[in-house]
């Protein structure tokens, strides 16, 4: 939980809320991946024989001409180099035959032009099981990536159509090219490698090449009229070079975006059947307590945890005060607030550190201290200090209580009415009342007297109105 909101003076600075810490994972996150696998060889089944990954199709042709073997849908291998390293080492266990499906060319001709070919493919029980595990675990390494750049505050780039550079998270680039230049590459969230994407669409750039139809043209001003003018400033949806930038391509094996997205789930519904919840497993609450980084999965639990350890009791504050939800919300968001900027909420004293003030709460008995109400309760805490903050969502609720306890309560009280005996001498000494009389009393007497001076000031004051 960050202690640093950047406030010099003890103002309030929080912009944005904050958020707890995840809970912490297995294992430190691994080093930076990238999406290219080029440091990786692919070695031969048979023989010694290796090449890069770029040299697939030689390696491939490899295969054919010298060992007769065919690997079916290459091109749906999660990991390549992984899958002939299991293969590679299980036939040096069992013949190929044990494996391979055999495809015997020219089985009509002469025995010496016969030629057995070897299929490996998934129809094999052992071959499927590989090919999706391989495909779970590219998912999890994509799904790991996209997480560290989505966090990844150390992002900095200049935008590809103008000057500005851009630092902190990738979506501040991303979305400024969408909203300033209506270049729309997806949501940040989607995409991954995110790094590579843009290099990619950079170097195209500089090679004076369109984004989208892929033309080359002499100069940029020439690319740029195009790019505006054809409505060019986006990617083609069918170019596969960007699939691998898409997390939505690694889902499922063999299945690429536009199959996924037009898969229709209602088969997958049973109308005669009713929904079954009884395996659904929610996640745990993750309550933080209000002075110290203690966890607690039930609301129940934080509760004692903060009465037991801070003498801090949310209960009794709420039934002392008579505090309605927003109000609870209001004194949440207010004392996290506080803390948080390390400050007293009872004395409003301001410490250097956040265990300096805890220290000053607990030692000048301020835990239950709370000030003026009107301190507190504040539109500006309708807002949450932490985003995640789990104890606001579990908050007794009872204002609909209150609204039916309101309600009997005027049911008992009688209806008393209005005294409106003096209503007529009030109209009758009014100011307007009084006004409108001594008007009524002048018109009569002065009426001749301001239609003759009307008719004398009409040729003075005509030009006058049309000037105005």
């Amino acid at each position: 939980m960050a202690d640093c909101d950047g406030s010099e003076d003890g103002q309030d600075s929080i912009l944005e809320p904050l958020c707890f810490p995840e809970q912490p994972l297995d294992g430190a996150p691994g080093p930076r991946r990238s999406s290219s696998r080029s440091e990786l060889l692919l070695l031969c089944l048979f023989c010694s024989e290796s090449s890069g990954l770029p040299q697939k199709d030689v390696f491939l042709k490899h295969l054919l001409l010298e060992h007769k073997v065919v690997i079916a849908d290459v091109k749906l291998i999660a990991d390549l180099p992984k899958y002939l390293l299991y293969w590679k080492g299980r036939f040096l266990e069992q013949p190929v035959t044990d494996f391979c499906s055999v495809i015997k060319t020219n089985s009509t001709g002469p025995v010496e032009k016969q030629e057995n070919y070897f299929l490996l493919c998934d129809i094999l029980p052992e071959d499927r099981i590989l090919r999706e595990n391989l495909q779970q675990k590219r998912l999890e390494e994509v799904l790991e990536q996209q997480q560290q750049e989505r966090d990844d505050g150390s992002f900095q780039r200049l935008c590809m159509f103008c000057s500005d550079e851009f630092t902190g998270n990738r979506s501040s680039l991303l979305n400024h090219m969408a909203r300033e230049h209506s270049f729309s590459i997806g949501l940040p969230d989607n995409i991954v490698f995110c790094d590579d994407f843009l290099d990619t669409l950079q170097s195209k750039l500089d090679n004076l090449q369109c984004l989208y139809c892929e033309k080359t043209f002499r100069d940029k001003t020439t690319l740029k009229d195009h790019m505006r003018k054809k409505a060019h400033r986006r990617i083609n949806a069918n170019n596969r070079e960007y699939d691998r930038f898409y997390v939505i391509n690694y889902l499922e094996l063999g299945k690429t975006w536009e199959e996924v997205q037009s898969e229709d789930d209602r088969e997958l519904v049973d109308d005669g059947a009713d929904d079954d919840w009884s395996d659904w497993q929610a996640h745990p609450v993750s309550a933080v307590c209000l002075f110290c980084e203690h966890q607690s999965e039930t609301m129940d639990q934080i509760y004692s945890h903060m009465k037991d350890i801070h003498d801090f009791d949310l209960h009794k504050l709420r039934t002392e005060l008579n505090l309605r939800f927003y109000q609870q919300v209001k004194l949440v968001n207010f004392i996290r607030r506080q803390i948080h900027q390390s400050r007293c909420y009872g004395c409003h004293q301001r410490f250097e550190s956040r265990a300096d003030v805890l220290r000053h709460i607990v030692a000048e008995g301020h835990v239950m201290q709370l000030p003026d109400v009107s301190t507190w309760d504040q539109p500006q805490y309708y807002f949450p200090t932490y985003e995640n903050d789990a104890l606001l969502c579990t908050l007794p609720d009872s204002d609909d209580e209150d609204a039916g306890d309101e309600a009997n309560r005027c049911e008992d009280v009688p209806v008393i009415a209005e005294d409106v005996s003096d209503l007529r001498a009030l109209k009758q000494s009014s100011v307007l009342n009084q006004l409108l009389r001594s008007r009524s009393s002048g018109s009569q007497s002065d009426g001749r007297r301001a239609t003759t001076t009307t008719l004398h000031s009409n040729s003075q004051t005509e030009p006058k109105r049309k000037q105005t």
